[in-house]
């Protein structure tokens, strides 16, 4: 074949009964194969339905191969021309239906409806019959053309078709209607269909839009016909237009689509174009239904065997692993520990059983197994607000531990985000206590981490709270500069140390002083200390309501994580503002209030 000789274009399907469809999908495979055509044969055991391009001689010749199958005698191809081969590759298959319907009892072999030729209809709609036009075809393909004020049904796919003739105004089943679509082979099963739904004067249009473009034009019809190949869409003199189709959507484009700026080669076009916003929503979406599916029930709540990491600090340089363990453990007895290395319960980095007695050096790695471990129940509805790039904002509820500790490992926060965004580690910028809700910031790579984690250590970031109080303070405006003891006495509680204490202050304002007794604050706190706002208003004589550490009259508790259905603990991390580390521009987000606010 030269290069300046067109290529020829067939469309045709025939609904017939056949069988030994293994041995002509091979025979018509090898047949296209040698002959160089390209396209795509449909088998079923209902016909054969094909789109095929190439040489005239060659195409004539598997026309004619193909009218040699029993009942495939009165094959009628449409052509037509084009200057390149519209198709990428050869395929024969062979399908449940040549045209996927899903409807049992529609058989065209042996019923269709009332065929009406190009003619005819050219000639009712000249006249002004009146008459219903129904485009059976998907939606993205009406967007480039259909006849002028047609019925579009309003379907994704062929399969929708049968609920969306069910939605049909029930007046239409007395109307005559003509039933269209690209080559006729749907209105072979839509036809049908409809009258057995009751609809009285069913027509098809005989070889659909292009049978009636090659025999009349284009009279009564409006754009151009969407074709399933390279060409996209044809004229009403069967030329190819210059239409294109997305990527990524498949939607056909006109040239006013093209020259349109959400049209990017390969990425997006006006039908499926998103705004960052939009994107950020539908991932969020999914996040929240991976939460869902991996917290229900919650990953710590069934028994499984959990391997904690111990690592030997300096100061236990050279001591006994019973001695260490006992030193940086001290709220397990030592006849506990000696239990444990009875049970075979502490392990090398090797996974190897330890011995007590074994002396221990500085960094040196070692790991306890609990076995069935079962974690307490938490509340694990997290909502997600921001995600980009670099970070992700989201709602802690409560109770949630953030990290892995004491009785909690699977059920953290950081353990449900690291499953949901696997293979990523997500690394939190700051911490929330497990009984305080509201704001947090996560990173979502090291790199980013870095960037913003030091802003939370320098003051650079501005936190908002809402706390209410028990008590009502006098002043509307009120601080508490208390030191605040660095180290961790009982439950990892804090308290107020005047003499070695960091550096602490914290800013308070009352929204509202309530009938019951309690108060409602906007806290800001200037420094970040553990505990730093409730130990701040507990020093002061106005206790956080709902907190079991931090009593009324200096007293302490010892609750340190509530169950989830504690009432509970009235702090909340409200509004947070901070460098971005993309955009390096100051940006604020803001939470939802919790009801008792």
């Amino acid at each position: 074949m030269t290069a300046d000789l067109p290529i020829t274009n067939i469309s045709c399907y025939k609904f017939a009964p056949l069988t030994d469809l293994k041995s002509l999908r091979e025979r018509l495979a090898m047949l296209c194969k040698g002959w160089g055509l390209k396209g795509t044969i449909l088998l079923s055991t209902e016909g054969i339905n094909l789109f095929i391009a190439g040489p005239r001689e060659q195409v004539d010749e598997l026309v004619a191969e193909i009218r040699s199958v029993q009942g495939l005698e009165g094959l009628n191809p449409k052509y037509s021309e084009s200057a390149h081969q519209p198709f990428n590759r050869m395929l024969v298959r062979i399908k449940k239906e040549i045209i996927a319907f899903g409807v049992e009892g529609i058989d065209p072999a042996q019923y269709t409806s009332p065929r009406m030729e190009a003619r005819t209809l050219k000639q009712w709609l000249d006249e002004g019959r009146p008459v219903v036009l129904l485009d059976t075809r998907n939606d993205y393909e009406v967007k480039l053309g259909t006849f002028k004020n047609a019925h579009v049904i309003g379907v994704n796919t062929f399969r929708d078709f049968p609920a969306a003739v069910r939605a049909l105004p029930p007046e239409l089943k007395k109307q005559p209607i003509v039933t269209f679509c690209t080559g006729g082979i749907r209105c072979e099963k839509a036809a049908p269909f409809m009258e057995r739904e009751g609809f009285e004067q069913i027509w098809q249009l005989e070889g659909g839009i292009l049978k009636y473009f090659e025999e009349v034009g284009g009279d009564h019809y409006d754009g151009e016909c969407f074709v399933f190949d390279q060409r996209v869409g044809v004229d009403p003199g069967l030329e190819e237009t210059q239409s294109a189709q997305c990527y990524m959507c498949q939607s056909p484009l006109s040239d006013e689509d093209q020259a349109d700026p959400r049209y990017v080669e390969n990425v997006s076009c006006p039908y499926c174009f998103k705004s960052t916003e939009q994107q950020m929503q539908e991932s969020i979406a999914k996040r929240h239904a991976a939460i869902r599916r991996l917290t229900t029930p919650l990953p710590g709540s069934a028994p499984y065997d959990n391997y904690r990491p111990l690592s030997v600090p300096k100061h236990c340089d050279g001591m006994t692993l019973l001695d260490t363990l006992v030193t940086i453990l001290p709220v397990v007895s030592r006849g506990e520990w000696l239990m444990r290395f009875e049970n075979n319960r502490l392990l090398d980095k090797d996974m190897k059983v330890a011995a007590a007695q074994q002396t221990v050096r500085a960094g040196e790695r070692f790991v306890q197994l609990v076995p069935a471990n079962m974690e307490p129940d938490v509340n694990a509805d997290i909502r997600l607000l921001h995600e980009d790039q670099a970070l992700v904002v989201l709602e802690k509820p409560a109770p949630l531990p953030m990290h892995p500790g004491g009785r909690f490992n699977r059920n953290t926060l950081q353990y449900i985000l690291n499953e949901v965004y696997h293979p990523q580690k997500l690394r939190a910028c700051h911490r929330l206590d497990a009984n305080t809700t509201g704001l947090v910031v996560v990173a979502r790579t090291r790199h980013f981490a870095g960037q913003v984690q030091p802003q939370f250590a320098r003051g650079e970031v501005e936190k908002w709270y809402l706390v209410r109080v028990q008590g009502h303070p006098a002043e509307d405006v009120f601080a508490c500069d208390a030191p605040i003891s660095s180290e961790a006495g009982a439950l990892g509680s804090r308290e107020v140390d005047e003499e070695d204490g960091d550096a602490s202050r914290t800013e308070f304002r009352v929204l509202r002083r309530d009938a019951d007794g309690t108060a409602l604050l906007e806290a800001r706190p200037l420094t970040g200390r553990t505990n730093q706002i409730r130990i701040h208003l507990w020093q002061l004589g106005f206790p956080v309501l709902g907190d079991q550490v931090y009593l009324p009259g200096g007293a302490k508790g010892d609750t340190q994580t509530l169950n989830v259905a504690d009432a509970p603990m009235c702090l909340h991390a409200q509004r947070i503002t901070f460098t971005h580390p993309l955009s390096r521009q100051r940006v604020t987000f803001e939470s939802h209030p919790p009801s008792w606010a």
